[in-house]
């Protein structure tokens, strides 16, 4: 079997296991004690070093210790958990600030209320060739990119390219199923696909080795796109009715991710013990990706998951831009440092 194929089969499989998400990895992580808070939290996928922190934190009893009994569950994707966090099926999720602008556009509330990665982790990947340089974002012009039909690069390449002073079609953007898009990249079907630090381009990278190639990439904020990445995010509602239960939860939160920092090994190793089927070296390097993306110098001094003002202010600007959203629709609107200063 081919291991792309075996990697489908087994994503798939988890995805599709709905009790992975209400009962699986709830029962594996969330330990349940009298007179606690309950609290559900969004993953937005599967298990992976992206949101080590939260499950570090329930194994090692940081929630517990704050008085939470917080049950973590499989998503699907970014957009998806934000709404479904604004609908208030899941009191947290880890969700980025595009998502959060387009809940907030189509009316919902949802807020960040800290930051995983301050900087976009984003980037285009693309398989290494004799006689292909791939360095600059010029360097990609006519080549083809695969992309879920929902994906924000459908969005964020154009805008980017045109930044880049590269016309938007530069790219040809493709919409294709999920589940066909890393076959389709590893094939050669398409020449670009992409790829998420502390996600899957481990996973990408694993895979392409197996086959005897190499993973290049492109990353978006090396070009020019100062966004912030992936955080926590929650609700207006709860902010207003629950106060006191963010801020543990939050606390609690980058108690978890500090410890992953700390004990990246052991950390890999904890998570992916209780997925027999995750390598475990594609688990450490997502957590090792995932630590270099919490912090840099626009954070320094700052407690760990502070949302950098005037980068959040760039990103704002961006996201308005790249999916022609309101002007009223403001940085100030979508985050809160308030429960981590």
């Amino acid at each position: 079997m081919q291991q792309w194929q075996w990697a489908k089969r087994w994503w798939t499989a988890l995805a599709c296991v709905g009790s992975i998400g209400a009962v699986g990895v709830s029962a594996l992580w969330a330990t349940p004690v009298a007179a606690q808070e309950k609290v559900k939290f969004n993953l937005s996928w599967l298990p992976q070093g992206s949101t080590g922190g939260v499950l570090v934190a329930i194994n090692k009893g940081f929630y517990r210790e704050a008085g939470l009994d917080v049950s973590a569950v499989v998503g699907h994707g970014g957009q998806r958990t934000v709404n479904e966090v604004d609908q208030g099926l899941f009191d947290f999720g880890y969700g980025d600030p595009i998502s959060v602008m387009l809940n907030r556009a189509q009316g919902g509330k949802t807020v960040m209320v800290g930051s995983v990665n301050v900087a976009w982790p984003g980037a285009i990947c693309y398989l290494v060739k004799p006689g292909r340089t791939i360095a600059k974002p010029a360097d990609l012009k006519g080549l083809t990119m695969g992309g879920g039909g929902a994906s924000p690069l459908q969005n964020i390449v154009p805008a980017w390219l045109k930044a880049n002073g590269l016309p938007p079609t530069s790219v040809k953007l493709l919409r294709l199923d999920p589940s066909t898009i890393n076959p389709s990249f590893l094939q050669g079907r398409v020449d670009l696909t992409e790829c998420w630090e502390g996600a899957n381009l481990p996973v990408l990278r694993s895979l392409a080795a197996k086959q005897g190639r190499e993973i290049g990439m492109l990353r978006y904020r090396d070009f020019g796109l100062d966004m912030v990445g992936n955080g926590l995010v929650t609700t207006e509602t709860m902010i207003k009715q629950k106060p006191d239960v963010v801020r543990r939860f939050v606390q609690a939160t980058y108690r978890g991710y500090a410890w992953l920092r700390e004990h990246p090994e052991e950390s890999a190793a904890v998570i992916a013990s209780q997925y027999p089927m995750l390598d475990k070296q594609v688990m450490l390097e997502q957590v090792k990706q995932i630590n270099g993306l919490e912090g840099d110098a626009e954070t320094k001094g700052h407690k760990p998951g502070w949302l950098p003002v005037p980068r959040m202010e760039a990103t704002a600007k961006f996201v308005r831009e790249a999916f022609n959203l309101p002007a009223t629709l403001k940085a100030t609107d979508i985050y809160t440092n308030q429960f981590v200063e």
